[in-house]
């Protein structure tokens, strides 16, 4: 929806995926829209240039969130929950639930 924006589908994959869950590393964000990890990779580390995304490492996991500090966040964050409004109801749905907690071993799917 935001390529011809963005110049390319995967820099509106990263930016929707971390509008909706605030941060995200680029293996969880390539696993989530089946897409290549170098090509995340790529987008995360061209808007970390650009100042839009800032990282902190975890471990052994690079973590991306928005800048807060970048002088447009606020009209970029009203243009993708905009873009978002627009998606199918069971992608908003996949993409809005942030499960991050291990399952228990015997709790079914």
């Amino acid at each position: 929806m935001l390529r011809s924006i963005l110049g390319s589908e995967n820099s509106e994959r990263v930016l929707l995926f971390l509008l909706a869950r605030k941060e995200g590393y680029a293996t969880e964000i390539a696993r989530f829209f089946e897409v290549d990890l170098y090509a995340i990779q790529r987008q995360l580390d061209k808007f970390e240039r650009g100042a839009l995304l800032v990282s902190r490492t975890v471990g052994r996991t690079r973590l991306y969130t928005f800048n807060p500090r970048y002088p447009f966040l606020g009209e970029l964050t009203a243009l993708l929950e905009k873009a978002l409004s627009f998606y199918p109801e069971p992608t908003r749905e996949k993409l809005m639930m942030n499960r991050r907690r291990p399952r228990r071993r015997s709790k079914p799917l």
